[in-house]
């Protein structure tokens, strides 16, 4: 399944997969930019057109929920990435990932060990 979202939309399924549920209100003030209650509705019902939230009524308002996972998104953006922006290498992804300046010791120590790790369990 390809997935994709705009700005504005990855925002607003951030926020709902942090909460797990919320209403057009409880987005809003949880969003980087002071966007019009309007806006927000608008876009919660265009992921929602889309197949990516769903809502049940609570008294006036609706409460939204993600139907994509987090996990399912970043797989779709992160294929996308690598197609466009790496012409498909993992190794060029991970390259200049490893070759950001502000990469701490301890997240390289774990990148290490999850390539290590990895490389364990394709091994016969």
């Amino acid at each position: 399944m390809h997935i994709t979202f705009t700005d504005r939309e990855l925002d607003v399924m951030s926020v709902l997969w942090n909460l797990g549920s919320a209403t057009v209100a409880e987005v809003r003030e949880r969003l980087p930019d002071d966007l019009a209650y309007t806006t927000v509705l608008t876009v919660l019902r265009t992921l929602e057109q889309k197949g990516h939230v769903a809502h049940t009524g609570e008294g006036r308002a609706h409460r939204y929920r993600p139907l994509v996972k987090r996990a399912a998104a970043g797989r779709s953006a992160l294929r996308r990435l690598l197609d466009k922006v790496f012409d498909g290498s993992p190794e060029l992804l991970l390259t200049q990932l490893v070759s950001d300046k502000h990469l701490s010791d301890e997240e390289l120590r774990r990148l290490r060990k999850l390539l290590a790790d990895r490389l364990r369990e394709k091994q016969p």
